[in-house]
């Protein structure tokens, strides 16, 4: 079969790769009809991503057709059409044991630790791989699942709930997918970026209030989203230096932030501001089984994946889907890979 490879930064090419068979009674072969391309991916191809290995095919974010299940599978059916969440977790370690296997002491991601889903071809746990009905989700969608379910565990790790005015920092596709999961569960989102065409896109996948920080005044905006409170919920997409710092800066009291990056450079920010206002400061990794809530959301449209979709290539057109990323990143949300 064919597979997208990454043999060494910056240099990646369609591989003819052994097709994987079912080795264990609870896994499922699974036909991949399309992937998205995650920030992740383009890190793994320029050598940024200090977490991946290689050589390594890469793909986290990626959907298709059970075509084979093992003998112990009871959860789906050969012609089912599913999504894959990535995270792989041992089952045992201490943060398993509470329930949040997407922090495991040992997690692995499929497309980074291990390979994954840019290939023909995928054998995946079956307890991973989620059923959508196709005839109200198109099969061209299914691979921005995971880009929904980061999110979803955003919100979660926020306790976003009807009410809530929420700031989310960055307008680029995980900002974009918490917006809407956050409109879906009826707060109220004011939303930032450097571009007016990813605010504009933005603007017409939910947000209430966007505010291009490179022309405009944020502070003066939050005082009028917020009356002068402060933003009771600061969700940093971003993910510098310095958008960590203004996360915390324009929090309200006793207001919730939550930060994605994983930078290993410290943020300048003194005790003393989240003593004085009693912030809770959250991380949010990856996402631990949110797969089955996004999955309802885009049958029953309370989240709107072809919004983000901007374009699609061939997967043996790989190379020219990472260029337009990259020349392209105020024009391009999600662009998307065909293997069907």
């Amino acid at each position: 079969m064919k597979a997208v490879i990454v043999e060494r930064p910056l240099e990646i090419r369609i591989a003819d790769v052994p097709k994987p068979e079912i080795q264990n009674n609870a896994d499922v072969l699974i036909r991949v009809l399309c992937g998205s391309i995650c920030g992740s991916d383009i890190g793994i191809y320029r050598g940024t991503n200090a977490l991946a290995t290689y050589p390594r095919i890469i793909g986290h974010e990626y959907g298709g057709v059970v075509e084979e299940i093992g003998a112990g599978v009871a959860n789906l059916s050969v012609g089912d059409v599913v999504a894959v969440d990535p995270v792989r977790a041992c089952g045992h370690c201490y943060a398993c044991s509470v329930g949040r296997p997407n922090v495991c002491k040992s997690v692995e991601v499929t497309g980074v630790h291990r390979d994954g889903g840019f290939a023909e071809y995928v054998v995946a746990p079956a307890s991973a791989a989620y059923r959508i009905d196709t005839a109200r989700v198109d099969k061209g969608l299914i691979s921005l699942v995971e880009p929904y379910s980061i999110g979803a565990q955003v919100n979660h790790r926020a306790d976003i709930h009807a009410g809530d005015r929420v700031l989310v920092m960055g307008a680029g596709p995980i900002g974009v997918s918490i917006t809407q999961v956050a409109k879906s569960r009826g707060a109220e989102v004011l939303i930032t970026d450097i571009f007016d065409s990813r605010l504009d896109r933005a603007k017409s996948m939910g947000a209430d209030v966007t505010v291009n920080v490179s022309t405009g005044d944020l502070d003066r905006e939050i005082d009028r989203f917020t009356g002068g409170e402060g933003m009771p919920v600061v969700v940093d997409s971003v993910c510098s230096t310095a958008s960590f710092e203004q996360s915390v800066a324009v929090a309200s009291q006793a207001g919730r932030v939550v930060t994605l990056g994983l930078l290993s450079r410290p943020s300048q920010i003194a005790m003393v501001e989240l003593t004085k206002k009693e912030l809770d400061v959250r991380g949010s990794r990856l996402n631990n089984h949110r797969f089955p809530e996004v999955i309802l959301g885009f049958e029953d449209g309370s989240l709107t994946p072809a919004g983000m979709l901007t374009s699609a290539f061939r997967f043996s057109e790989v190379e020219k889907a990472i260029a337009r990323l990259l020349e392209h990143p105020e024009l391009e949300c999600k662009v998307a890979l065909r293997f069907d």
